[in-house]
């Protein structure tokens, strides 16, 4: 739909246009839309006349948009017309009245205006399916629809309302339609008596009021456009004022037709049949000029109380506080609203009070004057010919705005000091409010509201002197765009406040909303520099390393955003030599000076969007260096003893089996690991009846490193040897697709020897352990199996290395020794596999939310028959489909670092799950743990999108029938599937039905059986 707003004051038209093509980009307005702004002639034409006008600027736009050279009335196919005007409570007219909500799900933080409510519901339960055509509606209500109301809309043709219930009560100041059987509006009463009103009354006891929204028909509103060429009726248009018609006011697009017999109707344009729609259910609020209906408004049926502000005093019950600012004790009572304000405590808002646009500096006026209740106090941004001014209103909030000078009293004044002669006397109208002093400049708040709240000596004689407007007078002088710009600070700095409190307190709370907004709004810069800010309160390196990382890949988020979808994909490259001392500060723990450094060079990175992803990656980089810190805290709980060293050339052998991850994964990866806290059910298990993984060394004559490393097998496959004779050799040990990596971080975090030593290789080998040392390891699984390979063998390397220089270790001590070693290695991952493969059996890994990271390891028991049905039921699928974990690592720890609302809340399954897991085990369910599996894999594919091929989805959906459940090994994307099948001995079965379909490639199936030992130590030959 495109969409045209009909304004009643010149100011508000471009200020209204921007606001309209700022909800285009944050998405809530189709991009492709024409929106438009539509001012009314300066003579009231009403709000027919304004509907023409607006149709035939829309229809001119559209037709030029085409590449027409004069207006086709055929061009407003789908449109809206939306009537806006000035409302008392809120200086940017009805339309940007802000109430205290925001929209579920926006991806950029907005404001929820009265405008958005009903472009909302128009967009989503109103206009789906409606032919082409025009919808004419208003701002002065908020409308609210059942959720599963909908509209036919087939073969129609003509006008359309939309009735919502009402009270009889409530009617007696409204419309309401007056219909026949078949739902054609024959009548529309405005005010009327309660039995004319009981005449409309529907079954469920409520009568239909006149709602606003009107749908015209595309025959309908062609033949309506069509009458602004004809007098007198082109005087309502921007044409007739520019061709010197006369204005004439039409008040609606709808007119009572009386025939011959007496009965009346209600037609639209050239005769079309109006037929009523009943919205049974809904709601209806009209924006009276009330302002304790509007007070009530506000602190009702919002679940959101404090909306984009910043409360630095929580208040134990939540007040309604929006787009504010609130510093030190404020105590807003119950019933009472903040909005659009920047306060500074201690300060009370009584019961029923209403303040809205003050500055700071009106704190200290108002803590003077001591409110009392259902006190409205408003700042306003006027313009007086070239000054601009702050104006402030104060008015009751049981005051009858429009009450006339004979029914009420203003306190020692007279009527000619308030109104001037000949012009309507209502409150509205009352010059109440002092702007000027003929001598003192402007008035602040104290003296322009002193009086009216009963101040003191000589503040009347003040007010005399002083140049007074009315309220009405005040609205119509109102810089919109000044308001707005106000309002925008307010929430700028408010969201920047928020997003230094979520980080700060490890608030699980999704920023990225917040960061879309600023950017969006030019505020970038002093986001950074709250971020920056951010990390730097951290002056303690170890429990706080989480955060500052979690503050770096909030940058790296805002960077993004500043490249608007431009610049290359984010996930790239890291190491430009630019950021390198930066890195280096981070590495060596000066926190401070590391995120100064990232700032200064960030500076020179911010002019294309290319330099910006580019950026974004060095940030992503430096949150890495900051994780492998924390986890490398884990350090503590590596407790290695030394014992005897045992002989020369004398091998010590160990083997592992492989882990099958049956729920929780993911939730062992850091950050995830601590700071939300991770639980993994896994098992170990056997291959075809062996361990695949095994590792073996021994001390040698010669002083080096001898590292050989196979693929299929301990004797057989593809090896891969080098000698290590100099420090130099080990130099690339961080870098995990160097020649023999692994194999060189394992010497390294072992203390073979030291890197940073002044000693040479041999030297350190001869002096530490009389001699050199081969390490041999090896591996029967593919690269990529996702069952846990290169942890579980770094476990098995450590512990053959520990044993051949006569050190001694125990299991906890190893876990957490891999988590150090895949730190330092640069791969990072979690604690999940090693737990599944050092430790035998079943059993459940835990970490707590907090540094350094402890894992914990349960050992489960379940009965002994459980444990046969499972070995008997277990099948592993290969299915010929590779993919390194670390493709999918950077997306997930970059989405939990982003706190997006499905990411924390599938962790939170994933340990619910784990948890379910264990218990099923250790009670013997088999058709539970078939549930947790097919859970646990669907909450992986939540994770890590994209971690399902094509041909394993239609390999699963082919073996659903035969298994209970079954799921991807490790994090997806290709390796091994595993299988709980309903009934056991099912392998022939399964290799069957897949050799039986076609395109699956190059795929196997294997035995499983459970491994009890876990990591065991071979008898030395």
């Amino acid at each position: 739909f495109d969409v045209s707003v009909v304004l009643h004051r010149r100011s508000c038209v471009c200020v209204s246009l921007t606001e309209l093509e700022l909800r285009q980009q944050c998405g809530s307005l189709y991009e492709g839309a024409l929106v438009l702004t539509v001012r009314d002639r300066e003579e009231p034409v009403g709000s027919g006349g304004a509907t023409l006008n607006a149709l035939l600027v829309a229809a001119e736009h559209l037709s030029n948009r085409a590449g027409h050279t004069v207006s086709d009335v055929s061009m407003t196919g789908h449109n809206w017309v939306v009537m806006g005007r000035d409302f008392p409570w809120s200086s940017c007219s009805r339309a940007f009245c802000w109430l205290p909500g925001e929209k579920p799900g926006q991806k950029v933080q907005a404001p929820l205006c009265c405008l958005d409510l009903l472009l909302d519901r128009l967009s989503t339960q109103i206009c789906p399916g409606s032919p082409p055509g025009v919808w004419v509606c208003s701002t002065d209500m908020i409308l609210s629809v059942p959720l599963d109301f909908a509209l036919s809309w087939e073969g129609f043709s003509g006008v359309r309302v939309l009735a919502l219930p009402g009270d009889v009560s409530y009617a007696a100041d409204h419309g309401v339609y007056l219909c026949d059987q078949q739902g054609r509006v024959r009548d529309i009463v405005y005010k009327g008596t309660e039995e004319q009103i009981q005449q409309a009354l529907m079954p469920d006891g409520k009568v239909p009021l006149v709602s606003g929204p009107v749908f015209f028909s595309r025959s309908v509103s062609e033949k309506l456009l069509q009458t602004h060429v004809t007098p007198p009726l082109n005087g309502c248009t921007y044409l007739g004022l520019d061709s010197g018609a006369p204005p004439l006011q039409v008040q609606g697009v709808l007119k009572k037709k009386f025939s011959k017999g007496g009965c009346s109707s209600v037609v639209g344009p050239q005769g079309a049949t109006v037929r009523d729609v009943y919205v049974a259910g809904g709601h209806y609020d009209y924006l009276t000029l009330s302002g304790k209906q509007h007070v009530q408004r506000l602190t009702c049926d919002w679940s959101d109380r404090n909306t984009l502000s910043h409360i630095q005093v929580t208040l134990p019950v939540p007040r309604p506080q929006t787009d504010s600012v609130v510093e030190g004790d404020v105590a807003v009572a119950t019933g009472a609203v903040v909005q659009h304000c920047h306060l500074q405590g201690p300060l009370d808002v009584p019961s029923g009070c209403l303040l809205s646009g003050l500055e700071p500096s009106a704190s200290r006026c108002i803590r003077k004057m001591k409110l009392s209740s259902d006190i409205i106090i408003q700042g306003h941004r006027v313009e007086l010919g070239e000054l601009k001014l702050k104006v402030f209103t104060v008015t009751g909030a049981r005051d009858d705005l429009q009450v006339g000078s004979t029914e009420f009293y203003v306190l020692r004044t007279k009527a000619e000091e308030l109104w001037v002669r000949g012009e309507g006397r209502s409150l509205l109208e009352a010059r109440l409010f002092p702007v000027l002093r003929p001598r003192g400049g402007a008035v602040g708040l104290e003296g322009g509201v002193a009086w009216l709240l009963g101040g003191g000596v000589g503040c009347l004689r003040r007010w005399r002197e002083a140049w007074r407007l009315s309220l009405r007078e005040v609205l119509s002088l109102t810089r919109q765009e000044a308001e707005l710009r106000w309002r925008e600070e307010l929430l700028f700095l408010a969201g920047r406040r928020r997003v230094f409190d979520a980080l700060t307190s490890r608030s699980d709370v999704c920023l990225l909303p917040c960061f879309r907004a600023a950017v969006l709004g030019g505020e970038q810069g002093a986001l950074l520099d709250t971020l920056d800010d951010s990390e730097s309160q951290f002056t303690v390196p170890g429990a706080e390393l989480g955060v500052a990382a979690r503050c770096l890949s909030c940058i790296a988020d805002v960077l993004v955003c500043m490249a608007r979808g431009r610049g290359g994909l984010r996930s790239g490259p890291a190491a430009n030599e630019a950021w390198s001392s930066a890195y280096l500060l981070l590495e060596e723990g000066n926190l401070w000076g590391g995120v100064h450094a990232l700032a200064a060079q960030r500076a020179d990175w911010l002019s294309r969007p290319d330099l910006l992803v580019r950026a974004a990656r060095h940030y992503e980089g430096a949150g890495q260096v900051l994780l492998r810190r924390a986890v490398m805290s884990s350090q503590r709980f590596i407790s290695i003893g030394q014992g005897e060293v045992l002989p020369l050339t004398e091998w010590q052998e160990v083997e592992c089996p492989a882990r099958l991850d049956l729920a929780g994964g993911w939730s062992d990866t850091p950050p995830i690991a601590f700071e939300h806290g991770g639980s993994v059910t896994n098992i170990a298990v056997r291959i075809d009846g062996k361990r695949p993984i095994g590792a073996r060394a021994r001390r040698i004559r010669e002083p080096l490193l001898l590292l050989v490393s196979r693929s299929g097998g301990r004797e057989g496959g593809v090896s891969t040897g080098m000698v290590c004779d100099s420090l130099d050799d080990l130099s690339d040990y961080c870098q995990p697709h160097a020649p023999g990596a692994l194999l060189k971080a394992v010497s390294v975090c072992s203390g073979l020897v030291s890197l940073t030593s002044q000693h040479a290789l041999g030297h350190q080998l001869m002096e530490r352990w009389g001699g050199g040392v081969e390490i041999q390891s090896w591996s029967t699984l593919p690269t990529g199996s996702g069952l846990g390979t290169s942890s579980i063998l770094a476990g098995a390397l450590l512990a053959a290395v520990y044993r051949c220089t006569g050190r001694t270790y125990d299991t906890d001590a190893l876990i957490h020794a891999i988590l150090y070693l895949e730190q330092i290695l640069t791969t990072g991952g979690g604690w999940q596999d090693q737990v599944g493969g050092l430790v035998g059996g079943v059993k459940v890994g835990r970490s707590r939310t907090f540094l350094p990271l402890q894992v914990e390891v349960e050992r489960l028991s379940p009965p002994d028959d459980f444990l046969v049905a499972l070995e008997q039921r277990l099948l592993l699928v290969y299915t010929g489909k590779t993919r390194l974990a670390r493709n999918l690592l950077q997306d997930v720890v970059r989405n939990w670092y982003s706190r997006l609302p499905s990411m924390v809340q599938n962790v939170q399954q994933l340990v619910e799950n784990s948890e379910e897991c264990a218990r099923a085990c250790s009670e013997g369910s088999l058709s539970r743990l078939g549930r947790c599996l097919d859970r646990s894999w669907e909450q992986k594919k939540l994770m890590a999108p994209g971690c399902e091929p094509a041909s394993v989805r239609t390999m699963m959906e082919a073996l659903r029938p035969l298994v209970l459940g079954q799921s991807l090994a490790g994090a997806g994307g290709g390796g091994f599937l595993y299988l709980l099948t309903r009934e056991p001995g099912q392998r022939q079965v399964v290799l069957q039905l897949l050799n039986d379909m076609p395109g699956l490639g190059d795929f196997s199936v294997h035995s499983v059986e459970l491994d009890l030992d876990g990591l065991t130590v071979l008898p030395t030959c």
